[in-house]
Formats: structure tokens, C-alpha cells, sequence
């Protein structure tokens, strides 16, 4: 079938597989570093607790059958292995069935790992690289001319996670319609970057110019996609430098880049044009029955997008084949920050000395500038954010947090940039406090040096012992 392929865009497929060979790299090596004191034997929200109690069919996974945080390095060790062999373009060497079933390990162990990881994996950037991976699997490599029907469907999933976005804008906070949002946004944001004190302090009328052109890009161009080229280009485009914007910005872990890697497989590159030998019948019929069922899972996630009801970033099927995204509904005014502190007093005292618990990237000292991590994903810095928002975000894991402080966890330290123990002697109580917390302006920046500004609010968790009664829940 002629039209079954698209020989033009065999660049951009080969740009596109590469540059999602990548994201898949970042989040396994992320998986393989951080798992131990979230969701290991000893973690926050253990794995074998976990799978104890969910049934297979809600949440496939290899770890259903087996965990063991052995068992769990060596998995994320080698989806980072198959990530860098995919970068390097070894399907490219492959017959076609060989490049499928290779694009098709990574999407497999990182399902089992995305089913397993409860809160901390519960955000829409999980879903979103395992609906674009399960559909890189039928992309083909140089055996064959890109598929149209796959390259529809991955302007599909654009489609979706950006008029996704703009519709729940819409429905949500009003500082969206009134364009005032970003007077706020750079500064409550849940993990601010190197930049964004200078986005904060832009003039107001630019950020209103800002929040109309994001309106303008997440309901009038995704569009624009299924139009012919060279329009479709100039929309991918225009997505990819407004996501670039929001990199400058802020760390939204891996959501901006992947939807870049997205926005290139919609992208016709000059000269992308290559002569491929014509597609076989079984790898025809394969991708058709695909396209079929995922155009057939599509109903609840456009039910969702135009219902007045609109929910943000949840998966239909256990398998992740086609979800519904979205972000920033609502916008806080005011950005509290949960502050963990250590004393070694044996009884807690007026004058007792608190050492503060440095994270890596949520705000914490006010002369400690944000670095830029995304696409890196500091999970248990994004939950403090949560936490800060309200403490039944925490409820779950905060308390195991607390315990792995008081017995100096080597893994849970790892996790934060400073420990204020650093002999090997834990602390005997742990505290939390509740700051709200505020961008300096010019002149404060220019005379303490500080780029935030804090005021005590109230106690969050008050000094507490291991032999206080901490339970993990």
C-alpha cells in the first residue's frame, strides 16, 4: 500500500528515535539511583508492601513475581543499557522484527517499574513516555518508510497533551482568562530553576503577552498538526520553542523535552527523504490492528478532554497505551516550603541547637540559588512541594522519611544535597516546619545575596524520636 508510508519523514524518524532513546536513558538512570529509599525492601513505600496488595491485573509488572532491590538495580541497569544501545542506533542494524522487539524492552521494563512506584511515579511525564515508546515500537527502522498511521498517532498524543493543557487553563483558575497567572507562577512553581527569579521579575505586561501566546499554542496550533506541510512544520515548530521557554524557566523533569521529541516527529526536514524498500504484509497488518485498538482506547481520554469535569494526568488502562494529561489547572499565590531540621539534644530545649536538612533542588537556604536538573527527575523534592500544599500528600511516606532521618540512612541521605550529621551520628529528634517562602526583589538580591526570603508560619511535625511511635504507612 503506498499510502501506508511516508519515506520524507525517515529523518525525522531517526531524530526522533534517538532523541527518545535519551529521555528513556535519564528516567532509568533515575529509577536506578533513587529507587532504594523510596520504593526499595527498606524504602518510604516498599515495593513487596505494595504488590501485597494490588492485584496483577491493576498493575502488570515483573515485580508482582519477584522484588528484590538486587533484582530491581540490575532491571533499571539495563533499560539504561538498552537506552544507550538504541542512542548508538543499534536497531538501525537489525531486521525490522529485531528493531520492533528492541523498542520494545525499554517500554517493558519501564512499565514494570512506573506500575510498582505508587506516589512518587504517579506524574503525567510517566505515562506520557510509555504511550510514546509503546508507539516508537511500530516506527520501523531502515528496513521500511515511516508508517503514516504511527506518525498520526504520535500528533495525536501532541495534540492531546497540549490542547489538554489549554482546556484545563480554561476551566480552572481565572488568573488564566484574566492573563495574570505568571504574576505568580515562576515564583510558586513545585521546583524553580536557575532563571526563574529573572522570569519572576519580569515586567507584567510581558508576562500577560507570555500567557496569551501559551493560550494561543495549546488551543490553536496542536490543530495546525494535521494540516498539510509545510504548516504542520511551522506548529511543531512554534510548540518546540515555547517548550524551550518553559526549560528556561523551571524543572518539569522530562515533560518539556519529551514533548520536543514529540514536536520532531512532526517536523519535515529538508532532504529528510530517503528511497526504503516497500513495508511487508505482516508489518502492515501489525501496525494497522495497533492503530485500531489505540484509536479505540482513545474514547475516554477525548471524553475527559471535553468534559466539564476534566481531570489532569490519569491512565485508562493499567498498560498506559492512551492517557489524558494536563498541568497547572490552578496556580498558588503563595509558595510554602516544609523545612526538616535535626537537633542531637536528648529532650528538645527553647535553646537547642537545629541543623537544617539541605534537598537538592526544592528551595531550602535563602542564599542557595536553584540549579537546573530537569530532565532529571528529583522525585522526593517534588513531594515535598506537594507536601508543603497540603500534609495529606505526605500522609503516606512523610513519616518513613522521618524514621530513615533519625537512623542516617546512607540512602535517603543520598537523596538530599547536605546532611547536617555528617559524622554518623543521627540526630535524636526530627522536626518539621512550614515557611512561606518569596522571591527577593533587586535591591534585597543585591544587599544579602539571598534570592528568597522566608517567614516562619506554623509547626508541621513536631520533635519527634524513634521511640515516638513513627509508624510507615
Amino acid at each position: 500500500m503506498e499510502w501506508f508510508v511516508a519515506p520524507e519523514y525517515w529523518l525525522s524518524r531517526l531524530v526522533f528515535q534517538r532523541a527518545l532513546a535519551v529521555v528513556y536513558l535519564v528516567a532509568f538512570l533515575g529509577a536506578a539511583l533513587q529507587f532504594r529509599a523510596l520504593i526499595g525492601e527498606r524504602g518510604m513505600l516498599p515495593v513487596p508492601r505494595f504488590v501485597a496488595r494490588m492485584p496483577f491485573r491493576r498493575a502488570p509488572s515483573v515485580f508482582q513475581l519477584h522484588y528484590s532491590d538486587r533484582f530491581f538495580a540490575a532491571w533499571c541497569w539495563t533499560g539504561c543499557a538498552v537506552s544507550v544501545a538504541l542512542i548508538a542506533g543499534l536497531d538501525s542494524h537489525l531486521p525490522l522484527w529485531g528493531a520492533m522487539s528492541l523498542w520494545l524492552v525499554p517500554w517493558l521494563l519501564y512499565l514494570s517499574v512506573v506500575n510498582v512506584g505508587q506516589t512518587w511515579y504517579a506524574f503525567g511525564w510517566e505515562s506520557l513516555l510509555l504511550e510514546v515508546g509503546f508507539l516508537a515500537v511500530f516506527l520501523g527502522n531502515d528496513e521500511v518508510a515511516p508508517p503514516v498511521v504511527v506518525l498520526l498517532l504520535l500528533r495525536w498524543v501532541l495534540f492531546r497533551v497540549e490542547f489538554g493543557a489549554g482546556l484545563i487553563k480554561l476551566r480552572g483558575d481565572p488568573c488564566w482568562r484574566k492573563l495574570t497567572c505568571l504574576d505568580h507562577h515562576h515564583e510558586t512553581q513545585p521546583m524553580p530553576g536557575p532563571l526563574s527569579w529573572f522570569f519572576h521579575h519580569l515586567p507584567r505586561p510581558l508576562h500577560r503577552v507570555e500567557v496569551a501566546a501559551n493560550h494561543f499554542t495549546q488551543l490553536v496550533v496542536p490543530v495546525l498538526l494535521f494540516t498539510p506541510q509545510p504548516i504542520a512544520t511551522a506548529a511543531a515548530s512554534l510548540m518546540i520553542l515555547t517548550q524551550l521557554w518553559l526549560i528556561l524557566s523551571g524543572n518539569f523533569s522530562w515533560l518539556n523535552w519529551l514533548t520536543i521529541v514529540l514536536a520532531l516527529s512532526a517536523v519535515a526536514f529538508p532532504g529528510g527523504e530517503r528511497d526504503l524498500p516497500r513495508a511487508p504484509l505482516w508489518y502492515e497488518v501489525v501496525v494497522l490492528t495497533v492503530a485500531t485498538l489505540l484509536l479505540a482506547l482513545s474514547y475516554h481520554p477525548v471524553r475527559n478532554l471535553f468534559s466539564r469535569g476534566q481531570v489532569m494526568n490519569r491512565s485508562f488502562d493499567p498498560l498506559h497505551l492512551v492517557n489524558t494529561y494536563g498541568a497547572f489547572g490552578s496556580v498558588s499565590r503563595v509558595r510554602h516550603e516544609v523545612v526538616v531540621e535535626g537537633t542531637t539534644d536528648e529532650r528538645p530545649r527553647a535553646d537547642s541547637e537545629w541543623r537544617e536538612y539541605e534537598f537538592r533542588g526544592k528551595p531550602g537556604d535563602p542564599r542557595h540559588w536553584p540549579r537546573q536538573f530537569a530532565p532529571y527527575h528529583l522525585r522526593l523534592d517534588w513531594m515535598m512541594w506537594f507536601a508543603a500544599l497540603s500534609p495529606g500528600y505526605a500522609d503516606a511516606w512523610f513519616g518513613g522519611l522521618v524514621e530513615r532521618l533519625l537512623e542516617n540512612d546512607r540512602d535517603t541521605l543520598r537523596l538530599l544535597r547536605h546532611c547536617p550529621f555528617p559524622d554518623g551520628t543521627p540526630p535524636r529528634h526530627v522536626r518539621a516546619r512550614l515557611y512561606r517562602y518569596r522571591y527577593t526583589t533587586w535591591r534585597e538580591l543585591r544587599e544579602t545575596g539571598a534570592c528568597w526570603q522566608r517567614t516562619y508560619v506554623r509547626e508541621f511535625l513536631p520533635p519527634t524520636r524513634l521511640d515516638s511511635g513513627i509508624q510507615r504507612r
